[in-house]
């Protein structure tokens, strides 16, 4: 099971520090229905990744994704190979599309309509922030890759499933605890992290991206030449 947490966990962080999600809880909460639509929003994120990282997980070890020694197929070391190159592509693809000094990213449009989302509207965002935007869908599928391959029990593996979700909803679950526990202060904090998230998203996505596409081309290469 140890095999299995310490595999997906950078996946997991590398969602849980994605910007989006974070922003976008954040404008839900501070509208008229913020509670309704935070709490909605966080739900489905939460259920969205837990779907894909199970079915994943299911798909794999039922693919021969560990062999019978505890060692991880050899096709999973293809799979993260691609991964990591699709990594290193996409935070490529985000620094040549960081804004300029001195220009400020323009906001995704539903950023600006999030005023009028219904609780069901902000689920439906969350779950498709979640699993059909790239970045998160590849350390999503990479990190549930890295579940099945473990050597763990089923019971190991279902549990590193679970606090891979957790740790990388981390993202809602935070926004929406301050503000419900956060008090008056929540809403000066939220706006800062706001902020800084927006200010310095291409920065942090790169350097994420980056840093996972080089752990996993090299956890690939040192596994297909054993």
């Amino acid at each position: 099971m140890g095999d299995a947490i310490g595999q997906m966990l950078a996946s997991a962080v590398g969602i849980a520090i994605s910007p989006l999600p974070l922003i976008a809880v954040i404008l839900m909460l501070a509208t008229p229905k913020g509670r309704a639509n935070g709490m909605a929003f966080t739900a489905g994120w939460i259920v969205a990744l837990a779907v894909l990282v199970t079915v994943v997980v299911l798909v794999g070890s039922g693919g021969d994704a560990s062999h019978g020694d505890g060692g991880p197929g050899r096709w999973t070391y293809w799979l993260k190979l691609a991964l990591g190159l699709v990594f290193l592509v996409l935070g490529a693809g985000q620094w040549r599309r960081r804004p300029r000094e001195g220009q400020e990213a323009a906001p995704p449009g539903w950023m600006r309509a999030i005023d009028g989302f219904s609780p069901a509207k902000s689920a439906g965002l969350a779950a498709a922030l979640a699993v059909a935007n790239p970045k998160n869908l590849v350390l999503a599928i990479g990190g549930a890759v890295s579940i099945a391959a473990s050597g763990a029990s089923t019971g190991g593996k279902t549990v590193a499933a679970v606090l891979m979700v957790l740790v990388a909803s981390l993202c809602t679950l935070l926004p929406l605890g301050t503000y419900l526990l956060g008090g008056s202060r929540s809403e000066a904090v939220l706006g800062e992290w706001r902020t800084w998230m927006a200010r310095h998203n291409a920065a942090i996505m790169t350097t994420v991206l980056v840093v996972l596409g080089a752990k996993y081309v090299g956890d690939a290469i040192s596994g297909l030449t054993r």
